[in-house]
């Protein structure tokens, strides 16, 4: 038997999040570990965006309490208006169930704080459309991964550190930016 090597988190695009929790009927929601371990508030979102599929887990933080769909949905929308990674993250013992999704940011969240952290990237990988592409900038700040930056005064991709978030796309006024399935 060969053993599961995959890291405890994976990045994930919010739409591919939405599919995991649409394949679940219950909804718990922790404070996240990271934040409560730090000490500190978020200057990102509230505290209490660990969603778990199950009552137990390997979620870290403290308050779990069951919450109802809406409200997972309003953490959803969270995400998207605070620019939170969807990382979800699997079980301790068996790395092929997805128990549950952090919320994170660069402003405390251990994985981006300490590089060192591993996480699985996505199965969906950017693709910008250079000919639509102004090289305004405004995707730079969205990416924690550090996979978009100026040359001068054009914009540059290091694809092979995009983690496959899709927070570049929301960022991208002029739609310039898709993510595909990576290896393709």
């Amino acid at each position: 038997m060969t053993e599961d090597v995959r890291t405890m988190h994976y990045v994930c695009t919010r739409r591919e999040a939405a599919e995991i929790i649409g394949s679940h009927d219950r909804f718990w929601v922790s404070n996240c570990g990271c934040r409560e371990g730090r000490g500190s508030n978020c200057a990102r979102s509230r505290i209490d965006v660990c969603l778990q599929f199950q009552g137990t887990t390997a979620a870290s933080g403290s308050g779990m309490r069951e919450i109802a769909r809406s409200d997972v949905d309003a953490i959803l929308a969270e995400a998207k208006n605070n620019g939170l990674v969807t990382r979800p993250f699997r079980g301790v013992e068996d790395r092929s169930v997805t128990e549950g999704i952090c919320f994170c940011c660069d402003d405390c969240c251990g994985y981006f704080l300490d590089r060192d952290e591993r996480c699985d990237k996505g199965a969906m990988i950017e693709s910008t459309d250079a000919d639509t592409c102004n090289d305004c900038g405004a995707c730079i700040d969205a990416c924690y991964f550090g996979a978009r930056s100026l040359d001068g005064a054009r914009l540059v991709v290091d694809r092979d550190e995009c983690h496959g978030c899709g927070l570049c796309v929301d960022a991208c006024e002029l739609d310039s930016i898709h993510m595909v399935a990576r290896g393709k």
